[in-house]
């Protein structure tokens, strides 16, 4: 029996206002990341495996991500095809204010594939929660990239530092934390 049967694909935010670095602070890291979530799109396409995609609709008018703006848009290297559910959400978690849990339960989904943006928000806020819902869950650390941030006191932390610390804060507490290649490998195996 295959290992990954029936796991699905959460693709989160990956959306065109992420490229306006200087809006969230400043350079990314993880310049190949949405290549990354292309390569897991690709593979569920191919193996007809459930996908997922998140939207991040935010309700301040004047952000990149709220709806109508040209920033909300998913970007077109992992554009959802007509038979591809598109979750809006206004919050960080996917979980929040949408029927994806529903969805998932109503396929009988036990485990998640997690890629998107950004690491420290949206990507591990719906990576702790599924693994609260009992999710066999597993985040790919290189389809995922985040900016800087100031701390509280004004320091100044890089976008790898950023993105490293959530990735720990999650892995093998929330989530199996790994990267594109691992997965794949565990996929092949797995048939």
């Amino acid at each position: 029996m295959n290992k990954f049967e029936n796991t699905a694909l959460i693709l989160i935010d990956i959306q065109n206002g992420f490229d306006d670095m200087e809006y969230y602070g400043g350079q990314r890291n993880n310049p190949t990341a949405e290549a990354n979530c292309r390569t897991m799109l690709d593979y569920w396409r191919v193996t007809q495996l459930p996908i997922f995609h998140v939207q991040h609709c935010s309700t301040n008018p004047v952000s990149k991500l709220f709806p109508g703006n040209p920033g909300n848009d998913i970007k077109e290297i992992v554009a959802p095809r007509a038979d591809e559910p598109i979750i809006q959400k206004s919050v960080n978690s996917a979980f929040i204010g949408t029927n994806l849990k529903e969805q998932l339960d109503g396929k009988d989904i036990k485990k998640l594939v997690i890629v998107g943006l950004t690491t420290d928000h949206c990507v591990s806020t719906t990576t702790r929660m599924a693994g609260n819902y009992g999710f066999e869950t597993y985040l790919i650390a290189d389809a995922t990239a985040t900016f800087p941030k100031t701390g509280i006191n004004g320091e100044k932390y890089d976008a790898e530092t950023i993105h490293q610390t959530a990735l720990a804060s999650l892995n093998n507490e929330f989530a199996t934390v790994i990267n594109t290649r691992e997965l794949l490998d565990l996929l092949a195996s797995s048939k």
